[in-house]
């Protein structure tokens, strides 16, 4: 594509750039220019920073024309409509950030060549956290560094100035600005591989997640957030169900242990227009719990899988079912999130799959106790390849604190039972290494559950539940004790396909018969010795 007489090939690209898929992309090229000359730990920040301040500079001066309107429309005088245009309240009063003169960003495009563009963007988020509590320690000052080459920085301002992101078809500019913030983040997971885990959960994943559990209203809490998907995410599903100028009534809680990915969630809920309860710092959940007396609704978690390392108290609580195995964490958080459920509370977890299945250091006895205090109420086994970041097969645990009809709500009387759903052949791959759920099955599985539960969308669409042979089984606690209280959905919902081997179940056979041997013969070295001997190969 040809440059425009006096733009750069950027920017002209963008001028003529006609969706947000386009704009996006050039953005991230444009970006990318600048990743040789930041620290590579402090990149998502430098570019996720500079959407958010133009995030609040846009809403700031759309709130300012809208005022300047209404004030004319009263017959205001002008000089009274100034004063009015400086007042801090008109802003606040309508959820939006005040912005200081000198941190807006047509303040700052005028003044970057002369003054230095990355000296004007330091101080201008100092003077946005200090006039706004709620941003105190969140956005990055980090652009006025030797390092950072500042020509560059300068040329990227400029393309993210003429981006016209309120000016794409009907999409208000917080959408749209949105959906960039979004792209981007799923960008930075793909090129960081397996750390982009920590901050990033596959979108289809969050959908459905949040599909299966229909978070209308009510406290909604994420113990380990990463960058405030799953609240992104159960906003989105409010307006798409209840229409745009629904206001989502629910209440949002979450904790994060890693401090950038923190303000990345800080960022992504303001730009997003989310009243979030993020803690006023980031924290490990198992050592410092941010919300300790916090009873929620809804829990949607994708936690970080096995891990060996965490802040393990034998004595805490929260092991109501059983104290968790040192060197793995995964029913540590299956037994917080169970301690932050209300009386009718409901959970969507992601985990490894060897939770289904793991018999190690008690974990069996505490997956026994939890079924038969009926607290799991779905098993979802996912595909393969659905995290970039990560080999290891995930499935989806669906806990909820209470499984009766409930009345008004007209759900069914579930009960004793377990549903499995196998959606280990769902999706499709996009490239080599990622594979994404469409719509149609994101719909065919939280259906499903639906229609099983009984909930009033099940109703209002005329669903009904019945056994699917290879996909979906309704299981009673009976047969779950059958099989040795293993969750495993290829267990329960019959034969896969004919060339779809079952490698994961019996992969979970493997581990659990050696646990046992270990056990058994207590340590490696005896049972290596034990084995030697019975083989004749030393002697007694």
């Amino acid at each position: 594509m040809a440059a425009s007489k006096g733009k750069p090939a950027d920017q002209a690209e963008l001028f003529s750039a006609s969706t947000a898929k386009e704009i996006q992309d050039i953005l991230w090229k444009a970006a990318d220019k600048l990743r040789g000359s930041i620290d590579a730990a402090q990149y998502k920040e430098f570019v996720l920073g500079l959407i958010f301040l133009k995030y609040v500079s846009d809403a700031f001066e759309e709130r300012r024309t809208e005022l300047a309107k209404e004030l004319a429309e009263d017959g205001i005088s002008e000089e009274q409509i100034g004063d009015f245009l400086e007042d801090r309240d008109e802003y606040t009063g309508a959820h939006v950030f005040w912005v200081p003169e000198t941190a807006r960003w047509s303040w700052i495009a005028a003044n970057a060549k002369a003054q230095g563009v990355g000296k004007l963007l330091d101080e201008a988020m100092d003077a946005i956290m200090r006039e706004n509590a709620a941003l105190t320690g969140v956005l990055p000052k980090i652009f006025n560094q030797d390092r950072v080459d500042q020509k560059r920085l300068g040329e990227l301002v400029d393309l993210i100035s003429d981006a016209r992101f309120g000016g794409s078809g009907d999409k208000p500019a917080q959408d749209l600005l949105g959906e960039v913030y979004e792209y981007f983040l799923g960008n930075f997971a793909r090129a960081e591989g397996k750390r982009g885990g920590e901050f990033y959960t596959p979108s289809s994943v969050v959908r459905l997640i949040v599909e299966i559990l229909e978070p209308y209203e009510g406290r909604v809490y994420d113990p380990a957030c990463g960058s405030g998907g799953m609240f992104v995410q159960a906003s989105k599903f409010i307006q798409a169900h209840r229409g745009r100028g629904h206001k989502a009534d629910i209440a949002v809680y979450g904790q994060e242990l890693n401090e950038r990915t923190w303000r990345l969630a800080k960022m992504n809920l303001a730009i997003h227009g989310i009243d979030g309860n993020l803690a006023g710092r980031w924290g490990d959940t198992f050592a410092d719990d941010k919300h300790p007396d916090l009873k929620a609704d809804f829990v949607m978690a994708n936690p970080p899988f096995n891990i060996k390392d965490w802040a393990r108290d034998e004595t805490d609580p929260r092991w109501k079912y059983g104290v968790p195995p040192k060197n793995n964490a995964n029913y540590a958080w299956l037994q917080h999130m169970i301690s932050k459920l209300g009386e009718r509370g409901t959970a969507g977890i992601v985990l490894a799959n060897g939770s289904m299945a793991s018999q190690a250091s008690g974990e069996g006895e505490i997956r026994q106790a939890l079924i038969e205090a009926d607290l799991v109420a779905c098993m979802v086994a996912l595909p393969s390849h659905l995290f970039r970041t990560t080999t290891i097969p995930a499935c989806l645990w669906f806990l909820s604190k209470d499984k009766s009809p409930q009345g008004a709500r007209r759900l069914d009387d579930r009960r004793g039972e377990i549903l499995f759903i196998d959606a280990r052949g769902k999706g499709e791959m996009i490239d080599r290494t990622e594979r994404i759920l469409s719509r149609t099955e994101l719909a065919e599985i939280a259906e499903t559950y639906h229609a099983w539960r009984g909930t009033p969308s099940a109703h209002e669409a005329g669903l009904t539940y019945a056994d699917v042979p290879g996909f979906c089984y309704s299981a009673d606690v009976e047969k779950v004790r059958e099989n040795g209280y293993v969750l495993t959905p290829g267990l329960y919902v019959g034969a896969v396909a004919e060339d779809e081997e079952d490698v994961e179940v019996v992969a979970q056979r493997i581990n659990r018969l050696t646990q046992e041997l270990y056990e058994l013969f207590g340590t490696a070295a005896e049972l290596e010795k034990t084995i030697r001997i019975q083989l004749g190969r030393v002697n007694v």
